[in-house]
């Protein structure tokens, strides 16, 4: 009694090991490389107690992390403003 199924299909290859050499090498930080020097958290800070005064508590950390995210990019305060005002 031999099945004539289990004898017409292909067996599985084995998958391949992977190499030890191909290890994936992770790339550096994003946030390492984009900290902000004091001067800068000074000015946005001096820039958030300037212009925050009149939006609400969510308004400001949307301002804020805008602000953060073009000012640790390079943009200057004032570049960084506008850019979000457009």
């Amino acid at each position: 009694m031999s099945d004539t199924n289990e004898a017409s299909a292909p067996a599985p290859e084995p998958e391949p090991e992977p190499e030890l050499d191909a290890v994936p090498v992770k790339k550096p930080s994003t946030h390492a490389r984009n900290k902000l020097t004091d001067k800068q958290k000074m000015d946005l800070k001096k820039h958030m107690d300037k212009v925050g005064k009149n939006m609400t508590i969510t308004e400001r950390r949307s301002h804020r992390m805008k602000m953060l995210s073009r000012v640790s990019k390079g943009m200057s305060i004032s570049a960084a403003h506008k850019d979000i005002n457009k």
